[in-house]
């Protein structure tokens, strides 16, 4: 993993858009019998917002507490799974986009953990943590797109889907999620 990462370079992070929001997300992954695993979590139904939807463990940028993007990934990862942000090695910053619900400018983060990483949800942001094998994400059928029209059917956009055994991943996690593999995939 460090070895595809090592000369990455993402592209410069866009200027914020009036009135929107910065926010960082942390893919941490670690390697157990072979497969390099990654973390995600199922936000409650109770939440405001994004309820019962995959994440990665984020939030927003919060410029009292944060030094910056990488921090709050950090910061929050802790927060919501107890993920120690130092056994976390940031090998990459994936490119950063923008969400239309909210506004938000989410910028990625890929974190290798030493083994399998020990877990503490906080059951009032996350109400389940699970793994998935690299391997089970990249296999035939998981991965599919499908074209949603927003904004009176006048907009149409590309909604990316990762449907696993018990889980479907969307929306701007599989956004994330489909840059990364990319990346691994083609070395892009």
């Amino acid at each position: 993993m460090r070895e595809q990462f090592a000369d990455y370079l993402p592209p410069p992070v866009p200027p914020l858009a009036p009135g929107g929001r910065a926010a960082a997300v942390l893919l941490p992954l670690f390697e157990e019998h072979g497969d390099v695993r990654l973390v995600l979590t199922r936000r409650p139904e109770t939440m405001p917002s994004h309820r019962g939807e995959v994440a990665f463990p984020g939030g927003k940028v919060e410029a009292v507490v944060d030094r910056d993007a990488r921090d709050a990934a950090l910061r929050e990862a802790e927060e919501e799974i107890g993920l120690r942000r130092e056994l976390v090695d940031v090998i990459a910053t994936l490119p950063t986009l923008a969400t239309v619900v909210g506004q938000f400018s989410i910028t990625p983060f890929v974190g290798l953990t030493d083994g399998r990483p020990v877990i503490t949800a906080d059951s009032r942001e996350v109400d389940r943590v699970f793994d998935v094998p690299l391997t089970e994400l990249l296999a035939d059928g998981v991965y599919h797109e499908e074209r949603w029209s927003f904004g009176e059917g006048t907009v149409e956009r590309s909604m990316q889907f990762y449907v696993l055994e018990d889980e479907t991943i969307w929306g701007a996690t599989a956004r994330i999620l489909t840059s990364f593999l990319a990346h691994l995939v083609e070395g892009r």
